[in-house]
């Protein structure tokens, strides 16, 4: 598991997302990206190559949703060769509902990376955001390069997926060591062997380029977008390379583009840390806990323990699987995400102590999007693709994850040594990194809003703080609270500040908290 994923636990858990707005006219020039900016240089050494990508007219049809249209849309393979191969990008649309003006194009995406944004707009953004919202925006989506309908990266197979989930992410000697190792090479030849061509272009930069041709084919002048969690990133690095092209964006549950993976890894570990604390917190106050009434670090204690029981010897789950102390702990961090999945984790802990790993388990199966009939979705694949081609590794080998061991252990005494362990993954990827840790300022885009929750433990309040400080136009709005991300999420302040920013354009007064 690499921890700068999104763990995909509900709709309501991914629905907490930031938003965009773009203007509606004609596409523009192809070619935007600022000389001065040191991640976009031209799009091409002949913007004319593209032209025929941002001229491109799509074939709309139905999706088979009530409402929803889809299309494909054509892209450079290789945007530094643009005349060479194509690829293929699912695309969906809502349209406006009305009544009010159209204000044009809202495209969203829920994270990950490798969170299917059509998923996303089709079973959330395009139903349940705000009326007003989607009276006035077409609602709509891309699948990024190497997600779920668009050229999906692939890497094992439902039951090599199942062995990968379950291998020891607490290794205790050198041949735990050298099978976690192993694993992660498996995977990641996997990965070169089924998806060698596409491997080297899913990144981040790639994808919001994608996403400009997206905005051009609409008509849209700028770039109406809501970003969550990796689509925080995802809608900063599109500012950083089209500012001129930036309408209303919220970006909500930011990362911080200026660090490095290690210091990402370790920020999220601390991050997951400080919600099971207020989840132990909570869990003494409730007859139900399974891990006693005593106090908050009891509660850690006893989880930590029960972990190493599971370690020692899984439990049935059901279904001829079991549960061992990694798929364990990734349920565990999947409820993290949403304080209002408390009551289901308390539930699955006391069964599987009770030695009935079914419930815990299938806390893990939402996050690694296992379906029942043991296929998966190409998330896990994705979110290790795109990763890995963004930023250099976290580790160069076991040894210095040994060595790190004890700030990931002080960071989250529960889950720092699983959490060190699982960054080597990109130690061994096929692809050499193309990305690298920057500030993103983004000059001369329109105002951006960044939103940060104080307790979100996959993407970190001061990450927010630190992206708001870094975009030239960011204003920070901050929520006081639990859970990943804010918007949609129940806080009335938060919503009406960002429904007012993207219906009229002001964004909230700085310095702005509710809880």
């Amino acid at each position: 598991m690499d921890t700068r994923r999104l763990f995909r636990i509900s709709a309501t858990a991914l629905a907490a997302a930031g938003l965009l707005i773009s203007g509606c006219s004609s596409g523009g020039s192809p070619t935007e990206a600022s000389a001065s900016n040191p991640a976009s240089g031209p799009v091409s050494g002949d913007p004319a190559a593209l032209k025929k990508y941002y001229d491109q007219k799509l074939a709309w049809r139905d999706c088979g949703v009530p409402d929803f249209q889809c299309a494909t849309m054509k892209a450079p393979l290789d945007y530094a060769k643009p005349d060479g191969t194509e690829i293929d990008l699912a695309v969906a649309r809502k349209k406006a509902t009305g009544p009010g003006t159209r204000l044009g194009s809202l495209m969203v995406n829920p994270g990950g990376p490798g969170g299917s944004a059509i998923g996303y707009l089709q079973a959330y953004a395009g139903i349940g955001y705000p009326a007003p919202v989607r009276a006035r925006y077409d609602m709509v989506a891309v699948d990024p390069r190497g997600v779920a309908r668009s050229e999906p990266v692939e890497c094992l197979g439902g039951p090599e997926m199942d062995a990968y989930t379950q291998v020891d992410q607490t290794p205790d000697d050198p041949a735990e060591i050298t099978k976690l190792t192993e694993s992660f090479k498996n995977f990641a030849q996997g990965c070169e062997k089924r998806s060698g061509t596409v491997l080297p272009h899913v990144s981040t930069v790639e994808a919001a380029r994608d996403m400009d041709l997206f905005r051009a084919v609409l008509g849209d002048r700028t770039l109406s977008y809501v970003g969550a969690s990796y689509g925080t990133f995802l809608g900063a690095t599109y500012a950083e390379l089209f500012p001129r092209r930036t309408g209303r964006l919220v970006l909500d549950g930011a990362m911080d583009p200026s660090l490095p993976a290690r210091e990402l890894n370790r920020d999220q570990t601390a991050g997951f840390e400080m919600a099971f604390r207020s989840f132990a917190e909570d869990c003494v106050k409730q007859a139900d806990c399974p891990l006693g009434q005593k106090s908050a670090a009891d509660v850690s204690n006893r989880m930590k323990a029960f972990f190493a029981q599971l370690d020692a010897r899984p439990v049935p789950a059901g279904g001829g699987r079991e549960l061992g102390e990694s798929l364990a702990t990734t349920g565990v961090i999947a409820a993290m995400y949403d304080e209002s999945a408390w009551p289901q984790l308390r539930e699955a802990l006391a069964a599987a102590m009770d030695g009935d790993g079914a419930a815990l388990l299938a806390l893990a199966d939402s996050y690694y999007e296992r379906e029942s009939d043991g296929t998966y979705a190409n998330l896990m694949f994705a979110n290790s693709a795109v990763n890995c081609l963004d930023l250099p590794p976290s580790f160069s080998g076991p040894d210095e994850v040994t060595k790190a061991l004890p700030s990931f252990e002080q960071a989250s005494p529960v889950f720092g040594r699983g959490l060190a362990w699982a960054a080597l993954n990109c130690t061994y990827w096929p692809v050499k990194a193309t990305g690298t840790p920057h500030r993103i300022e983004a000059k001369g885009a329109a105002p951006i809003v960044v939103v940060g929750t104080t307790r979100d433990p996959a993407t970190p309040y001061k990450w927010a703080r630190s992206l708001a400080d870094q975009l030239s136009s960011g204003t920070l709005l901050t929520y006081e609270g639990d859970g990943h991300t804010a918007y949609g999420r129940g806080s009335d302040c938060i919503d009406t500040a960002i429904n007012t920013y993207l219906l009229e354009g002001t964004p909230p007064a700085r310095g702005k908290k509710c809880s």
